[in-house]
């Protein structure tokens, strides 16, 4: 995919109306600590015979995935104990995060431009609530949503369509002035799915397996140039279209 495609995809949808932004490892970078609470957790239980997980059995078969799916995956013969295990896990996670959460490179300049140019943003996300609550409130983004929109308040979580098409509800925009970022296949997929161009993020997710999703941009973070390059393309164009009311 060429730059010239990415400015297209999104200019397209001048005047843009709304950004809607996954959470973990889009907002911040937070796989490395779910990981390692897995890793840790699950070799305590003798999970694969106490051969600790692999990072390439995480980004597989964990990151980006709602909770009581990978408790399904996890514990196949015992889902409720799967769920403990997972809530006990999210427990861990939040002591990590809590001193060692840090923001994507280049998120609070986007925030910046959204701000400047008054647009309406949501973040939709498969964490359990105190998780997402949590995490913006450590990175300051409290007050800078409209909305946050949990996979656990809708009856099919992503890689389902469904968290966006709420969010898109709730801010009362369209889905064809509104784009996403997000970092997992399971949340390209999702945006996909919900009918909006969506930016991928190489935060802890290879290019590669990011790319099966099919999202209309990849960026290594929020200070690369060929966001900076389509969005100030997207400026241009929706110029144009106040030009030509």
């Amino acid at each position: 995919m060429t730059v010239s495609d990415t400015k297209f995809s999104l200019s397209k949808l001048a005047p843009l109306e709304a950004i809607l932004f996954d959470v973990d490892g889009t907002l911040c970078d937070s796989d490395p600590l779910h990981y390692y609470a897995f890793r840790e957790m699950l070799q305590e239980i003798s999970f694969n015979d106490g051969v600790p997980i692999t990072e390439e059995f995480f980004v597989k078969n964990i990151a980006g995935k709602h909770n009581e799916d990978i408790a399904l995956l996890l514990f196949p013969d015992d889902l409720q104990q799967g769920l403990k295990f997972m809530d006990d896990k999210e427990a861990m996670f939040r002591r990590l995060a809590s001193e060692q959460l840090k923001p994507v490179n280049g998120i609070y300049k986007l925030k910046k431009w959204v701000e400047d140019h008054g647009l309406k943003r949501a973040a939709v996300t498969n964490a359990p609530r105190a998780n997402a609550e949590l995490m913006i409130s450590l990175l300051g983004l409290s007050d800078f949503f409209d909305a946050v929109i949990l996979g656990d308040d809708c009856e099919h979580a992503k890689p389902h369509p469904e968290p966006y098409l709420k969010a898109l509800e709730v801010l009362n925009v369209s889905k064809d002035h509104t784009f996403v970022c997000e970092d997992s296949v399971s949340g390209i997929k999702a945006g996909v799915a919900a009918g909006m161009p969506v930016v991928g993020l190489t935060t802890r997710n290879p290019e590669h397996l990011l790319m099966e999703a099919k999202p209309t941009l990849i960026i290594k973070d929020y200070e690369d140039p060929k966001l900076w390059t389509a969005l100030e393309e997207l400026d241009k164009q929706e110029a144009a279209v106040k030009r030509a009311a």
